[in-house]
């Protein structure tokens, strides 16, 4: 990705991009709640759907990446990528259930949490971060148990959806984690039709062992399906990527968040959803300790030399 000195400027064009990738990745949440069925079948199509567009792509033109991952010196970053396509299929299992268990709003702003769990692993991993990532983190961490409290009150169910969401994050937080380190010689399509196909794989697993009907849904179901493919799998990390060549990635970051309005727009206009009363102070609490984290981040960052990869990969949406 261009320097900072030498991004050119935004443009219409990428303007636009963003608002689309904005609203794709914000229908992810209504589009489950939506499509009425087990929320671990609509994962596994999702993912093996998007693979059905990737994979033909990627096996003609980086036949021999593939070749080298599998007895070549890119063997550890292939063990790297079906990891990453583990932790993949744990965020879907996660995330996707908990809309279907709490409020889309609710759901879609603790599953934002990812940037704060990414700090968590980096100091795991050894890496100091500095005081403004730890504030964030406090007011994230502190407007999650509000709004988990508000949801704790109502109904058990509605709690386990916030647990869900909140692993979720983490799973997300794992998959770039481990992704990060594919990625440092693979490039992103490989790497994607990769993790694509291990999540797809577990999920089907879950599925089959746990006797969830993958067929039989009618016509609404199965366009909520493809408008999950279209959307937030294929649209909106394909417009980020896109926008990457003009804003930065923290901005990118930062702009991600205005999935939560969104979501919560969707399903209240959509679904009839509103988020509770007692859960906003919370949510807003939340989503201010994620940007502090995402820009305490990014400073942080300015200061390590940057390391090469062979492109800038979008942030995980779902």
């Amino acid at each position: 990705m261009p320097s900072a000195q030498s991004r050119p400027p935004l443009d219409p064009m990428t303007t636009g991009a963003l608002a689309l990738a904005v609203i794709a990745v914000s229908s992810s949440g209504p589009l489950v709640v939506f499509a009425a069925v087990p929320a671990l079948a609509v994962a596994f199509w999702r993912n093996l759907l998007s693979l059905a567009v990737l994979g033909p792509y990627s096996l003609v033109l980086r036949r021999r990446e593939f070749r080298a991952l599998v007895r070549g010196p890119g063997r550890r970053e292939g063990l790297f990528c079906v990891l990453s396509g583990v932790a993949l299929a744990a965020h879907f299992a996660t995330w996707m259930p908990s809309v279907q268990f709490t409020s889309v709003a609710v759901a879609t702003a603790l599953v934002a949490t990812q940037p704060v769990w990414q700090g968590v692993i980096a100091r795991v991993q050894g890496r100091r971060l500095p005081g403004l990532v730890w504030a964030g983190i406090g007011l994230a961490v502190a407007g999650a148990v509000l709004a988990s409290g508000a949801d704790f009150g109502v109904s058990a169910r509605a709690f386990a959806g916030d647990l869900l969401a909140v692993a979720g994050g983490l799973f997300a937080a794992i998959y770039t984690a481990l992704g990060e380190r594919a990625r440092v010689s693979i490039s992103t399509t490989t790497y994607t039709t990769i993790c694509y196909g291990v999540c797809a794989l577990i999920l089907l697993v879950v599925c089959l062992v746990g006797g969830l009907p993958l067929a039989g849904y009618d016509p609404a179901a199965w366009a909520a399906i493809l408008g999950l493919v279209a959307g937030a799998q294929l649209l909106g990390h394909s417009m980020f990527n896109y926008a990457l060549r003009r804003v930065s990635a923290t901005t990118v970051s930062v702009l991600i968040l205005l999935e939560v309005p969104g979501a919560a727009l969707i399903a209240w206009v959509w679904l009839g959803q509103l988020p509770r009363p007692l859960a906003l102070p919370g949510l807003a609490l939340l989503l201010a300790g994620v940007v502090v984290v995402v820009v305490g981040s990014a400073r942080a960052g300015r200061r390590v030399p940057p390391v090469a990869v062979p492109a800038d990969p979008a942030p995980l949406r779902d």
